[in-house]
């Protein structure tokens, strides 16, 4: 979108000093900004295409880096280059939590929760929906997965 474009958009004149065939980007801010326009749900700005450029990444074909932070943004994530049908990853739970004895599965851990209370602490992980549609706990990267590129949310 041009500037001219967005200016008129807002139903703003264009300044005399600015460029209205500047090439651009809208852009609209969903992640609890107020909306500031009508027709669109989050704030919406206007951005110069050099400094969108420098400012935004793609969300497909990220490097392992920008898929985990998508996990933890609570993304989905999956690597283009998995041989199985629909696999992915997800980060479970964000934050340490603390589990009542009585819902851990394994006998071991249930004890040490009863050691400690009737709670453990719990961290964080990344589980992996498997190609026969199993939930893998723990899923550990290769390093291929780690130098890859293929990453998208999904």
């Amino acid at each position: 979108m041009s500037r001219y474009e967005y200016n008129m958009l807002r139903g703003w004149v264009l300044p005399a000093n600015e460029d209205g065939d500047d090439e651009g980007f809208l852009v609209e801010y969903t992640d609890g900004g107020k909306p500031n326009v009508d027709g669109y749900a989050g704030y919406v700005s206007w951005t110069p295409k050099e400094q969108f450029r420098k400012a935004y990444r793609e969300t497909t074909r990220m490097t392992f880096g920008l898929a985990l932070e998508a996990l933890k943004k609570g993304h989905k994530v999956a690597r283009e280059g998995w041989n199985g049908k629909d696999m992915w990853l997800s980060l479970s739970c964000g934050q340490v939590r603390q589990v009542l004895a009585a819902a851990f599965w394994s006998p071991h851990n249930r004890y040490h929760a009863i050691q400690q209370g009737g709670v453990a602490n719990v961290l964080p992980s990344i589980t992996m929906k498997t190609a026969n549609g199993d939930i893998l706990m723990g899923w550990l990267a290769s390093q291929t997965d780690m130098l890859t590129d293929d990453w998208v949310i999904v």
